[in-house]
């Protein structure tokens, strides 16, 4: 769209050159092609703004009107108009707030005494139409400016649940290795307050459990810290459940530890198309935090596959092993055709922040042979 204005505002101002008649007209096509390419750069918006501005104004209160250069009857004063307005709707929808106001103040300045370059009359008469102009220009930046605020927050919000999720996820895996440290330990209590001799070997089993356990556990502490501490900072309050309340053990009792049982149920109960779950022979145990952060990859692929690709025949899961992490992908033949349901567009933004946080990529979108496709690749801890 940027490179057809400027294309067609070229041509424009081109056929305004040849029409020149001196230096007065000269300058008046100079200013609208500095006007215009204020439209089209795409640099910083606000010296551009404040110079095709400024000089609009200048230009019609002390060069530019009729009764002092006589530079009425050059068409290039179109251009100029609608290029202000343009300029108008990019910098209300695109400039910061502290500078908004003002900036708009002077391109509307500069836009509704313009007609004086004609005669005083034309002033008079043109300046009511150029008024609802400039008022549907600064309406259609708000506009802009509005829709970019709304999304801005669902992203936010969507990226702020998965954050609490990974919260809620995290306190789940760190109690589960913690635990088994304490069953560990106390069963290593025991043994020595029964009197019983422990041989070399058993000692070093039973530490070794403990260790391996501990090590599982900053591990996951690891790989999440850190966008907990991102969501710190961005909501300014300790990670909280979906009624405000901090994730207690309450919870930790309902929620799985990260096996692929629960990914097997989810396949398994996924009917129409049917599913089909394959996983790699040399795949092994995943960590906990892996384990989830997969079977959120199928359930968010899968509840889109239902949403917008009834017309699929087949779904495919797979799970297998990657470089130096694991690869989960959902593949369908589906076109998109048939029912579409109510969706709010960032269930997959959601789960890129989940697979960014694991130092992981997501990669959704068509196949080359046709259907759709999701895979993400998480990566896995070094043994």
């Amino acid at each position: 769209m940027r490179i057809a204005y400027g294309g067609f505002a070229a041509l424009f101002l081109l056929l305004c050159l040849l029409s020149v008649n001196g230096v007065p007209d000269l300058w008046m096509v100079m200013l609208a092609t500095t006007v215009n390419a204020a439209v089209v750069s795409r640099g910083p918006l606000l010296p551009w703004a404040i110079a095709a501005g400024s000089l609009s104004l200048f230009s019609t209160l002390f060069l530019g009107t009729a009764v002092v250069l006589d530079t009425g009857g050059n068409p290039s004063l179109f251009a100029e108009i609608g290029g202000l307005l343009i300029v108008v709707v990019r910098t209300v929808w695109r400039m910061a707030r502290d500078r908004v106001v003002q900036v708009t103040v002077l391109l509307g300045a500069a836009l509704l005494i313009m007609p004086l370059r004609w005669s005083l009359i034309t002033g008079v008469l043109f300046t009511a139409p150029l008024g609802v102009l400039l008022a549907v220009a600064i309406g259609i930046g708000l506009y802009l400016r509005a829709v970019d605020a709304r999304r801005s927050r669902s992203v936010t919000a969507a990226r702020r649940d998965e954050r609490l999720e990974l919260a809620r996820d995290l306190h789940d895996f760190v109690a589960h290795h913690v635990t088994g440290i304490v069953v560990q330990a106390q069963a290593a209590r025991f043994a020595a307050s029964s009197g019983a001799v422990q041989s070399p070997d058993q000692l070093d089993t039973m530490f070794g459990g403990i260790e391996k356990a501990g090590t599982e556990a900053l591990t996951s502490m690891r790989r999440m810290v850190g966008l907990l501490r991102d969501a710190q900072h961005v909501d300014g309050a300790p990670a909280a459940g979906p009624q405000g309340d901090v994730p207690s053990d309450r919870g930790s009792a309902t929620r799985p530890v990260g096996d692929l049982d629960r990914l097997r149920e989810l396949v398994d109960g996924f009917a129409h198309p049917p599913a089909v779950l394959s996983l790699a022979p040399d795949l092994g145990p995943l960590p906990p935090e892996v384990a989830t952060s997969a079977q959120r990859v199928v359930q968010e692929a899968l509840t889109n596959i239902r949403k917008h690709a009834a017309d699929a025949t087949y779904v495919r899961v797979s799970l297998a092993r990657f470089g130096g992490g694991v690869e989960v992908a959902v593949r369908n033949d589906g076109r998109g055709r048939g029912r579409r349901l109510p969706s709010s567009g960032f269930g997959l933004t959601g789960l890129a922040e989940r697979v960014t946080a694991l130092g992981g990529r997501l990669h959704a979108g068509a196949r080359p042979e046709g259907g759709w496709e999701v895979v993400a690749v998480l990566p896995l801890p070094e043994s």
